[in-house]
């Protein structure tokens, strides 16, 4: 997964989770969702699909005989996620007949789509993880409403929110196909164990443990902070947990400014941990050296520079890749701690399917993508979580990744969208510039109310959807 879809996914959800679960690194049976528990679905719906809560092969949605048709797919995907993803192009191709081309572009996607649009050349379908740059395009009129068939599937399979965030004037202009749990706190099980603490569930609790385990000679915290995007989940998970939803919502808006007190307490809250060199795996400026995925593997690797790193689901698949370590027995996860009184919250993310063209095509592949059959193409393979209700949980390779995806769903109509890719990209996603560059310069200077007044001067440069 590409950093844009690291990043995009703060999925900001109020819910109501079991104790057992919020901490869903367990492997435990005890602690594994069952799949009745998150797959009963909508009524049938024509042209829509249905799945059994039992664990079997979700059925997919009806859809025409597409034999001489062609669809260009863009997205970010590369590597190993392109691969997975050509199992979801293969399954919708045995079942329809059209010829499906990829191209990936990366941290680019949005600007390739943009010139593609402008210069002719577009893709009929493209993946993007930014909901305010599909808003953006859905009001110059160059993407198309998604058809009935479309919204169909999606009424049966999401929860309405997730319909709500993909919705421009009225009009639905994508949904989400690939989603992330961006309030996954992961942690060395060993290094825990050494220093006799266990998951805090506050930020209060959070606190203690790191000083703890510094008292115990372990570095607490690894923090990615040369990737600015870390730095905005971050943010948004203590805002959302202090401010609530409602503010959140304003703050992603910019209908309040950055300089109100509630950012002012956020990051308040932050500067607890970042103005501790001893907390940070080098300190300040080593974490401003640190890349996600170097923040994820030196937290995991023999021997480890930190005892916990805070990043979404996909830090999994960095654990798995360039470790040793084992998700569920070495590598585990809880909740992202509640600074405030908001206690059960999943901030998350992930790339939603839109249409340049409303060609039946091109409609078929969206709807294909909003089904839990798409869903169980790749969710099989790892490293890929389905906000569709209807995906059975046994889809999914092993308990954390179950665990994941349950949170996920269960988040309701309490979801929220990560706050920096509903912003304008100049302000929430360029690097080196706007929010990841302000959020950087805090990291190094813990200026707080200079931090909230430059975080306000560059959101007013933007126009705000």
């Amino acid at each position: 997964m590409g950093a844009r879809s690291h990043r995009s996914v703060t999925v900001v959800a109020a819910v109501g989770l079991a104790s057992g679960l919020a901490l869903a690194g367990c492997s435990s049976s005890s602690s594994k969702p069952s799949a009745a528990a998150s797959t009963s679905s909508a009524g049938s719906t024509a042209g829509s699909s249905s799945s059994s809560s039992s664990g079997g092969a979700a059925a997919g949605p009806a859809l025409p005989d597409l034999s001489g048709k062609s669809i260009q797919v863009l997205a970010e995907w590369s590597g190993q996620e392109q691969q997975d993803f050509q199992k979801v192009i293969d399954a919708f191709t045995a079942k329809t007949h059209a010829k499906v081309s990829y191209q990936g572009a990366g941290d680019q996607t949005p600007t390739v789509l943009r010139s593609k649009l402008a210069g002719g050349g577009a893709p009929d379908v493209a993946l993007l993880a930014q909901p305010g740059a599909i808003a953006q395009f859905a009001k110059a009129g160059q993407i198309k409403p998604l058809g009935a068939n479309v919204i169909s599937e999606i009424d049966a399979d999401y929860d309405p929110s997730w319909k709500t965030l993909g919705t421009v004037n009225g009009q639905v202009y994508s949904i989400m196909f690939k989603a992330a749990n961006k309030s996954t706190f992961w942690y060395n099980t060993a290094q825990f164990s050494q220093a006799g603490v266990t998951p805090p569930k506050t930020w209060a609790d959070f606190l203690k443990d790191c000083q703890t385990l510094s008292d115990a000679g372990i570095t607490p915290v690894s923090v990615g902070g040369a990737d600015g995007w870390t730095l905005t989940d971050w943010f948004e998970n203590v805002y959302l947990s202090e401010a609530g939803p409602d503010m959140y919502d304003k703050l992603a808006h910019h209908q309040i400014p950055w300089t109100d007190p509630s950012v002012i307490q956020a990051l308040t809250t932050l500067k607890q941990l970042f103005g501790n060199d001893q907390f940070m795996a080098g300190g300040k400026s080593g974490a401003l050296q640190t890349s996600f995925n170097d923040s994820v593997t030196q937290t995991f690797k023999s021997p480890p520079k930190a005892a916990m790193v805070y990043e979404g689901d996909f830090s999994g698949s960095v654990i798995t890749s360039t470790t040793q370590a084992k998700l569920g027995t070495d590598a585990k996860f809880f909740a992202f701690p509640a600074a405030g009184s908001l206690t059960d919250f999943v901030v998350g993310g992930g790339d939603a399917a839109l249409a340049t063209n409303d060609n039946p095509a091109t409609m078929a592949f969206i709807q294909f993508l909003a089904s839990p059959e798409a869903a169980e193409a790749w969710a099989s393979a790892g490293g890929f979580v389905s906000p569709d209700k209807s995906v059975p949980m046994s889809s999914y390779p092993d308990d954390t990744t179950r665990a994941e995806a349950q949170m996920l769903v269960s988040a309701g109509s309490g979801f929220r969208f990560d706050m920096s890719d509903q912003a304008p990209v100049g302000f929430g996603g360029t690097k080196g510039a706007g929010e990841w560059k302000d959020l950087q310069d805090f990291l190094s200077s813990g200026d707080v109310n200079g931090t909230a007044a430059q975080l306000e001067k560059d959101a007013a440069k933007e126009t705000w959807q």
